[in-house]
């Protein structure tokens, strides 16, 4: 059986592709829970730095399979983390420690601009068009855009797109500052993997220490990450990573880290 999400470890980079080109990688059930678990393994794995979601074929997602998706949501809602798996919208008070890239390509619609908001660092392909199109479809969005869509791009901007369900292009979402870079069509994977190195060659206590901090002020507001600054400190310059890179800097060559 073809699975939905393919998994592939590029070294301390774990590759997350989206793959059901055949339904333009509409999301269903199977999609989710596949995803979910693929998340809870760069969660989980200590070998691992840094996630890199990225899909298979024309299109980075179409949104949710409602065919599939609208009988499974009961008085609840809708369960799709299984055990040992991280939701990737991060809704549930719990945040990945380690970042996510993301390159995106095609059509990027509603639980896929979520994903892109969920994530840390975001590449499009030039011909992408994204679309926040629940209102259309009489719901609204619940991967987290009423959150961090307004907060990503202000106020405005959000209201403009999740509002109307209009459909925009790259150089809108570099504009509002929904994604970081627009690539050439066929080069958002490489450009995204380029930068995941880069991300995963820092020192992976650092960066986690960095994506903990932001994720407190959002959560709890600066006076909480204010007071973890200073012990955060004391902490990252006793670790090992950090003895590696002062000798890195006084002795001017690449610093190779260790995540201790």
């Amino acid at each position: 059986m073809n699975t939905r999400i393919t998994v592939e470890r590029r070294g301390p980079i774990l590759l997350i592709g989206l793959n059901r080109p055949e339904k333009r990688n509409a999301a269903d059930l199977a999609l989710l829970e596949e995803l979910a678990a693929a998340y809870g393994e760069l969660e989980h794995d200590p070998e691992l730095r840094v996630g890199l979601v990225h899909a298979v074929g024309d299109h980075f997602t179409a949104g949710l399979d409602l065919a599939d998706i609208g009988p499974r949501i009961g008085p609840d809602g809708l369960d799709y983390v299984v055990e040992g798996g991280i939701n990737p919208w991060q809704l549930e008070g719990r945040y990945l420690s380690k970042p996510v890239v993301m390159a995106v390509q095609g059509t990027c619609l509603t639980l896929g601009i979520e994903l892109v908001l969920a994530s840390d660092i975001a590449v499009a392909a030039a011909s992408t068009r994204f679309g926040q199109i629940e209102v259309s479809r009489g719901i609204l969005p619940f991967g987290g855009a009423t959150l961090r869509f307004p907060r990503a791009v202000g106020w405005g901007n959000a209201m403009r797109w999740m509002l109307t369900g209009d459909l925009f292009d790259a150089a809108e979402a570099h504009r509002i500052g929904l994604v970081q870079e627009v690539v050439p069509d066929g080069e958002q994977f490489a450009r995204a993997l380029e930068l995941a190195s880069r991300v995963a060659a820092q020192a992976p206590l650092a960066v986690q220490a960095v994506l903990a901090n932001a994720h407190l002020a959002v959560r709890s507001g600066d006076a909480e990450a204010e007071r973890e600054l200073q012990p955060e400190l004391v902490r990252l310059v006793g670790s090992e990573d950090s003895v590696i890179g002062m000798q890195a800097f006084v002795q001017r060559k690449p610093a190779e880290f260790v995540g201790r």
